[in-house]
């Protein structure tokens, strides 16, 4: 597979997930837990309706990576790839059977 077909599948598989918060795990830092439930839920459906990605934020194209302005906060989300046990990096992250996507979503603040 050439480097545009991996970041295109990359892609799709971190759309799909960023959308559903299916098929990985979503954690939440201190700072973004600080801001209450109301506000976290605010968060979270953004990062799922986030689309802004541009060569600037996104150069890979793999929509891994985003930041976003919302009640006076800069928040960050960013998705990582690990092996299915999270003990390190996955070894292949197009193979979701082989990788587990991890999204950080935090304050720009605490990056």
């Amino acid at each position: 597979m050439n480097d545009e077909d991996q970041s295109a599948k990359i892609r799709t598989l971190n759309d799909a997930f960023r959308r559903s918060f299916q098929g990985g795990a979503v954690v939440l830092t201190a700072g973004i837990v600080a801001l209450g439930s109301n506000v976290q839920d605010r968060i979270m459906a953004a990062v799922q309706a986030f689309d802004d990605f541009s060569q600037d934020n996104d150069p890979w194209g793999e929509h891994d990576f985003g930041t976003l302005a919302l009640c006076g906060q800069t928040i960050f989300f960013k998705i990582d790839y690990f092996d299915p046990t999270r003990a390190m990096h996955s070894e292949d992250p197009t193979d979701p059977s082989k990788t587990e996507r991890v999204m950080t979503i935090m304050l720009a603040s605490e990056y």
